[in-house]
C-alpha cells in the first residue's frame, strides 16, 4: 500500500481550501465565533478542519470513503486485519475489546495489575474476572507482566473463559513472552486481547519488543498518541479476524465513541501512521539510541538505578522496552513522589509518574540529545544533593492482592454505605482506589479490604502521591456494601 497517502488529512485540507459557507456544528465555524485569544494561539488551521462527519468527510461509525482508507492504510502499517481508529483514547478501544467478546456472566481471564479502564468494561459487560496475579519485583516494588506457567494454570481451572487478556509492554516496559502466551491460549481455541498502551512503537523496530499483531493476538489496543506522534486521546485497535467479529467490533466502539468525533484527533492518526510507516524504524532507532546512553549515564550515578538487560531472564521479564528508563530513587532516601517534585521545581523537567520508590522518563522520536543532556544534568544534580545512607533508604513495600468477594458489577450497583476508610478492614468495597498514573487499581469494587490495604494506601496519600478513585477525593471515606444482620 501507498503509505505515502493521506487520505482523511488530504480530504480535510480540501475541503477546508474551498472555505465553505457552514450552517453546521461547530459552532466556532472555523474559528470566527472562537474566543480571540484561543484563536489566536490555536491558529485559523487547526480551526479550519475542526469539523464534523458531513458527507465529503466520512463517518467514524460506518466508514465508507476517506476514514475507511485511512483505517485500511492503518491496518497494513500495524500488520493487522483491521483497524479502527479511537478518539475515546486507548481506554476507549479497550472497552470495545471487552465488550466484544464478554456477555454478562462470561469470563475473562486477566492480570491484576490492569489499567482502571479494564475493569471498568468487565462492569459494564458484567463479567467475571479471573485474576492472575502478576509477578512481583521486591527489589523495584513494582509488578510486572503474567507468566506462560500462570495462564497455563488459568486456563485449567477456567477452559470456559471467553478471553485472556495481556498486558504487552507493562507501563514500565517489561514484556513476558508474549507469543508463547499467545500459542498457550489459542491452543484452547481462546482469543488473546492485548494492553498495547505502550507499545506503539514497537511494531517498527527490530530491537524492541515483539508487538501483538506479530505474537498472533487477536485485539490489541494501541496508544498511537502516547508514543506515535499523534494527538492526545487519539489511539488505534488492531483485530485479527479468525477468532473476532469485524461487524461486532464496529458495532460495539460505535456504541462507545461520541457522534460528534473530532476530526483533529483522527487526522493526526492518519499522518502519524504515515509517519511511522515510512520512518517508524529510524525513529525509533533514534530513540533507542538516545535512551541506551542515558541509561549508562543514570546508573554511573551514585544512589541512582535505571533498569536494563539485566532484568531479564525471568518468564514476566522475558523482554523490554529500553525508550523507558525506570529510575529507582529509593537508594537515595527519596520516594519517586518526591524525586518528581524536585524536578519540577529545580530543572522545570516533567516525567511521566512517580511511584512510591521510582520514577519513569519516557524517550520518544521527540526527544533530542539536548533534552536528554538536560534530564542527565538534574539527575547528576539530585544525586549530589542526597547523601546515599543505607539508614535512610526506603523499605520496599507491595499492597498484597486482595480477595475477590463479589463480582465487581454487583458491587458497583449493590446497595452500599459509606464508613470511615482507616475502620474499613474486612468490608467489600463498592469503588475503585488506585494511583494515577499508572492508573493500576490498588482496591477493585467487590474486593475485601483488608488493613495491610489501609496502611498502604494511607502511606501513599501520606507522601502526596495521587491516589484517586472514592467519591471522597480525601479518601477519609469509603463506599462498602451494605451488611445485613441477622434478625434475632
Amino acid at each position: 500500500m501507498d503509505h505515502t497517502r493521506t487520505p482523511l488529512f488530504t480530504a480535510l485540507r480540501e475541503h477546508a481550501a474551498k472555505d465553505p459557507v457552514q450552517f453546521h456544528i461547530p459552532g466556532h465555524k472555523k474559528g470566527m465565533g472562537s474566543d480571540p485569544e484561543f484563536r489566536e494561539f490555536i491558529g485559523d488551521n487547526a480551526l479550519s478542519i475542526d469539523l464534523i462527519n458531513i458527507a465529503p468527510l466520512d463517518d467514524l461509525h460506518q466508514p465508507t470513503g476517506v476514514i475507511e482508507e485511512a483505517q485500511k492504510l492503518a491496518a497494513d502499517a500495524f500488520g493487522a486485519d483491521y483497524t479502527f481508529f479511537s478518539v475515546q483514547g486507548t481506554s476507549g478501544a479497550i472497552m470495545t475489546m471487552i465488550l466484544s467478546v464478554c456477555s454478562p456472566g462470561d469470563k475473562i481471564i486477566v492480570p491484576r495489575n490492569v489499567h482502571k479502564s479494564i475493569m471498568s468494561a468487565i462492569i459494564f459487560a458484567g463479567a467475571r474476572p479471573i485474576f492472575i496475579s502478576p509477578a512481583r519485583d521486591s527489589n523495584l516494588g513494582i509488578d510486572h507482566g503474567i507468566t506462560t506457567r500462570s495462564v497455563q494454570r488459568a486456563l485449567d481451572r477456567h477452559h470456559d473463559a471467553k478471553a485472556v487478556l495481556v498486558i504487552n509492554p507493562t507501563y514500565y516496559g517489561i514484556c513476558a513472552d508474549l507469543k508463547e502466551i499467545v500459542d498457550l491460549v489459542h491452543s484452547y481455541d481462546i482469543p488473546v486481547l492485548v494492553d498495547e498502551a505502550h507499545g506503539v512503537l514497537i511494531h517498527f523496530h527490530e530491537k524492541l519488543p515483539m508487538s501483538a499483531m506479530q505474537a498472533g493476538a487477536d485485539m490489541a489496543a494501541t496508544s498511537v498518541h502516547k508514543l506515535g506522534g499523534s494527538m492526545t486521546q487519539s489511539s488505534v485497535l488492531n483485530v485479527r479476524s479468525e477468532r473476532i467479529n469485524q461487524k461486532r467490533v464496529q458495532t460495539i466502539i460505535s456504541m462507545l465513541t461520541t457522534t460528534s468525533t473530532s476530526y483533529i484527533l483522527l487526522a493526526s492518526l492518519d499522518t502519524s501512521r504515515r509517519n511511522l510507516a515510512i520512518n517508524g524504524h529510524d525513529i525509533a532507532e533514534k530513540a533507542i539510541g538516545l535512551a541506551k546512553y542515558a541509561r549508562a549515564e543514570i546508573n554511573s550515578m551514585p544512589g541512582l538505578y535505571c533498569i536494563g538487560e539485566e532484568i531479564l531472564g525471568s518468564e514476566a521479564t522475558y523482554d523490554y522496552d529500553p525508550t523507558k528508563l525506570t529510575i529507582h530513587v529509593r537508594h537515595l532516601g527519596l520516594t519517586g513522589y518526591e524525586t518528581e517534585n524536585w524536578l519540577r521545581d529545580h530543572y522545570n523537567i516533567e516525567v511521566e509518574l512517580s511511584d512510591m520508590y521510582n520514577i519513569l522518563a519516557l524517550v520518544t522520536p521527540g526527544d533530542t540529545e539536548d533534552s536528554i543532556s538536560k534530564l542527565l544534568t538534574a539527575l547528576r544534580d539530585l544525586a549530589e544533593q542526597h547523601h546515599v545512607n543505607e539508614a535512610t533508604e526506603l523499605v520496599v513495600k507491595i499492597p498484597e492482592i486482595p480477595h475477590l468477594s463479589l463480582t465487581p458489577r454487583d458491587a458497583f450497583y449493590g446497595a452500599t454505605e459509606v464508613v470511615p476508610f482507616k475502620e474499613s478492614a474486612g468490608r467489600i468495597i463498592a469503588e475503585f482506589i488506585y494511583v494515577y498514573p499508572p492508573g493500576i487499581p490498588i482496591l477493585l469494587p467487590g474486593e475485601v479490604i483488608s488493613q495491610t490495604n489501609i496502611d498502604y494506601i494511607v502511606d501513599h496519600v501520606e507522601v502526596g502521591l495521587p491516589v484517586k478513585g472514592p467519591e471522597d477525593r480525601s479518601i477519609q471515606f469509603v463506599k462498602v456494601i451494605v451488611e445485613e444482620e441477622a434478625i434475632s
